[in-house]
């Protein structure tokens, strides 16, 4: 990355606010020299943060913002009665040009629906949608959406295709990347007309299109970008995350279940750590709106500053890729 690129971070989001977003901020100005970053949230409680971090400070700028939208906050809520929070003001910093893309932890209903107010949507696009990469077994997926739309019409599924493809293309610099749609079956004939329509439309296109993608398939990596709509997306992503949860808690009780177990374990925490690693989440933060005429990565709440840096690199690829130009291009080159 040789060109500088302006990223303005909601830095009273999440569930710490300062504590984690200013800190991971600082991080990723340190490994990367062309970043510079735009501070947004209650000046005295940024400073502090800046006055420890030296040179670094030169190419950081507060834009104070009095006001914090809340995680239970409604979106609607949001957007009339805090015009002068910090999501706002970022996002506002992205449609001014006065940043390169928004990142925040914060209310996802809030960040989706006041940035679609905002920047408004990429021409030929009908609705944002949230992307996300998630593991499989031979590498990273990305799915969309997963849950700014509980029902789509065909042509909005095939626009997620679009977008898909495009931001994978970037993020993971993957050539004409495999493209599926998630279905009950792989065969032409399963499925409702919304979805066999979609897949036609996705067929006919110059995308790398491999066909309908059952859900036990995900971890096998047989799409490099997998459409559905938020509904089905939103429950495929969370089962795979209690799933997760559940070997997790199943291993945890077989090794504390007995002497035996224990030195089991004791033998095996060098492959658990590598297995921890390979599906840690925070490597896979920041989700993408993707469909909206500006950049805005969401960070999960919780994220810690490590998760959080994540969302800032996947800002910064995003940017200096014009991920949006080459949204636009593709959208006219399918003619839509």
């Amino acid at each position: 990355m040789i060109n500088p690129v302006t990223i303005a971070i909601d830095a009273m989001s999440g569930d710490v606010g300062v504590d984690v977003t200013v800190p991971a901020g600082l991080s990723m100005l340190r490994a990367n020299d062309a970043l510079r970053l735009v501070l947004v949230g209650k000046q005295e409680l940024i400073e502090p943060y800046l006055n420890k971090s030296g040179v670094l400070s030169e190419r950081v700028v507060v834009h104070d913002a009095r006001d914090v939208v809340e995680m239970d906050d409604l979106p609607a809520d949001a957007m009339r009665k805090k015009k002068d929070s910090s999501m706002r003001i970022a996002i506002n910093l992205v449609k001014e040009g006065a940043a390169g893309a928004c990142v925040s932890a914060g209310n996802t209903g809030a960040l989706m629906a006041t940035g679609r107010f905002v920047l408004k949507t990429v021409p030929g696009i009908d609705r944002p949608a949230i992307m996300a990469g998630l593991p499989t077994r031979f590498g990273r997926l990305h799915m969309l959406d997963l849950g700014a739309n509980s029902g789509c019409t065909a042509e909005q599924l095939f626009q997620f295709g679009v977008m898909g493809s495009v931001v994978v293309q970037d993020i993971e610099g993957i050539d004409n990347p495999r493209v599926g749609l998630l279905n009950i079956g792989a065969e032409a004939i399963k499925g409702n007309d919304t979805v066999r329509e979609a897949a036609k439309m996705l067929g006919d296109s110059d995308l790398n299109y491999v066909g309908f993608i059952e859900g036990d398939a995900i971890s096998e990596l047989k799409a490099d970008v997998v459409v559905c709509d938020g509904f089905n997306g939103n429950v495929a992503l969370k089962t795979m995350e209690g799933t997760a949860h559940l070997v997790r808690h199943f291993l945890i009780e077989e090794f504390k279940s007995s002497l035996y177990g224990q030195l089991a374990g004791l033998v095996a925490r060098p492959v658990l750590r590598s297995l921890s690693k390979r599906v840690d989440p925070r490597r896979y933060n920041g989700a993408s709106l993707v469909g909206l005429n500006g950049i805005v990565i969401k960070s999960h709440g919780g994220a810690d500053a490590l998760a959080f840096q994540q969302a800032i690199h996947v800002a910064m690829i995003e940017v200096d890729k014009d991920v949006l130009e080459q949204i636009r291009s593709l959208m006219e080159e399918q003619g839509h």
